[in-house]
């Protein structure tokens, strides 16, 4: 393997912190959690993940003087699951301004609309990516990943994979060194261990 590069996982007191370094763990990479300004700025690669509501995790990154590092940050970054819906720039899930990060207006977060569904979106649904991305390299279209959530982002000009439940979705999206997926790669086998090596081997 070549040079270990510096991975950090912004450390936003969220339940699936663990298992997200686990995941870059088997991958063969070591991984710093933090919540240090300095520590997260230094890294080459940096990952934002996320479970629960947008309002409270707002308020962590609040809390941790986070909100101003996180937009000014050059290197690549990957937000997960709630981690993505906080990169836009409001969500409806407590109303609350987002990071935007993806800086354009239709990237917004609302509550999806599943008919006679059940809500939350929970398991393994296809994924089909719409736009060429580096993140889905070696991965067919139509793969299964691991859903759990109940809020979502709209297709835009941002979205690089679509997912369908009643209504399509934006199952990943990307802007600049910005990218986001609503699935839980650390979850979701093969196919989600490969887009964890794509993104830790991006090119800055």
């Amino acid at each position: 393997m070549a040079k270990q590069p510096n991975l950090v996982i912004v450390d936003t007191g969220c339940a699936n912190i663990s298992s997200v370094r686990f995941a870059i763990e088997r991958l063969g990479y070591e991984v710093t959690v933090s919540d240090h300004s300095e520590v997260i700025k230094a890294a080459d690669k940096v990952f934002l993940p996320g479970v629960g509501a947008a309002k409270a995790a707002m308020e962590q990154i609040a809390n941790k003087g986070l909100i101003q590092v996180l937009p000014s940050l050059t290197q690549p970054v990957l937000g997960i699951c709630l981690g993505m819906q906080l990169m836009t720039r409001y969500s409806e899930e407590g109303m609350v301004d987002c990071l935007s990060l993806i800086n354009q207006d239709d990237a917004r977060v609302s509550r999806m609309q599943v008919g006679d569904l059940r809500l939350p979106h929970m398991g393994w649904n296809t994924v089909q990516p719409t736009q060429d991305s580096p993140l889905f390299d070696g991965i067919d279209e139509g793969s299964y990943f691991y859903f759990v959530h109940s809020f979502s982002v709209p297709p835009g000009d941002y979205t690089l994979a679509e997912c369908d439940y009643n209504l399509p979705f934006s199952a990943a999206i990307g802007q600049n060194n910005f990218y986001g997926v609503q699935f839980h790669p650390e979850r979701s086998g093969p196919v989600g261990a490969r887009l964890l090596k794509n993104f830790i081997e991006l090119c800055d």
